[in-house]
């Protein structure tokens, strides 16, 4: 019988679950803080998973870990989990847990390949890992939230725009120019940092995933793999390797 795993990522802005059936996803569940103890729990009733690992970039209950510890074989991703990569970042505590599993997934399914995956959230990181299976690190630059709130809050004049609404490159007037430097200024940095990365390393795969990955994906000039649960199948493979 194939064993039911529970892959947990909680970030700045959500919270999520996937569940695996073997190495295939088969659901996933957004919930906030308030509702981690009691949809985990529904979870683990429902489902009954064998194994868990947690992700988590926020100071989450430690009632979750006891939970999980009691009812699954649970890995807590930090900078000491065994990972299927050689870490060789310069400070690894320092490491978001969320770069760690998106690297473990290219390494997972880019074996042997110079490879990038590109993550558009709050933030948005560039995780590079070479064909020999080594991660050097990358870049972080402010999602489009970050950059519309920092233009309002740091200016006296700049309003407070909604990224939904007119796009163009040319703006007409304050709130389109806003939206122009802030969307067409992210597709042109990712475009220009995969360019980057292939001057100096020739071809190669690039993965672009994320809340905001959609919204940015028929934006961008290079050809570029789309796969919004990449994260996701980076803790399965992290998880896979310990049991």
């Amino acid at each position: 019988m194939l064993p039911v795993s529970l892959c947990l990522d909680f970030g700045n802005t959500n919270l999520k679950a996937a569940l695996f059936l073997g190495d295939k996803m088969t659901d996933k569940i957004i919930f906030t803080q308030e509702e981690a103890i009691f949809t985990i729990g529904k979870i683990i009733e429902m489902h009954k998973p064998q194994r868990a690992i947690l992700s988590s970039n926020i100071a989450h209950s430690p009632e979750i870990d006891a939970l999980l510890e009691a009812n699954t074989k649970f890995v807590l991703l930090n900078s000491k989990t065994r990972l299927p990569f050689l870490n060789a970042y310069g400070s690894p505590e320092t490491l978001g847990n969320d770069r760690l599993a998106l690297v473990a997934a290219l390494s997972k399914l880019y074996p042997k390949e110079d490879s990038i995956v590109i993550s558009i959230g709050t933030c948005i990181t560039y995780n590079f890992l070479a064909k020999n299976n080594a991660f050097r690190g990358g870049a972080i630059s402010p999602g489009v939230e970050l950059r519309l709130k920092a233009m309002h809050q740091f200016t006296d004049k700049l309003p407070l725009i909604q990224r939904e609404g007119h796009l163009s490159v040319l703006g007409y007037d304050t709130e389109t120019s806003i939206r122009s430097g802030a969307i067409n200024g992210i597709a042109a940095e990712i475009d220009g940092m995969i360019a980057r990365f292939e001057s100096q390393y020739g071809r190669i795969n690039a993965v672009l995933t994320g809340g905001d990955s959609p919204f940015f994906e028929s934006r961008l000039k290079n050809k570029i793999f789309a796969d919004t649960n990449f994260l996701f199948k980076g803790l399965y493979a992290i998880l896979d390797q310990h049991y």
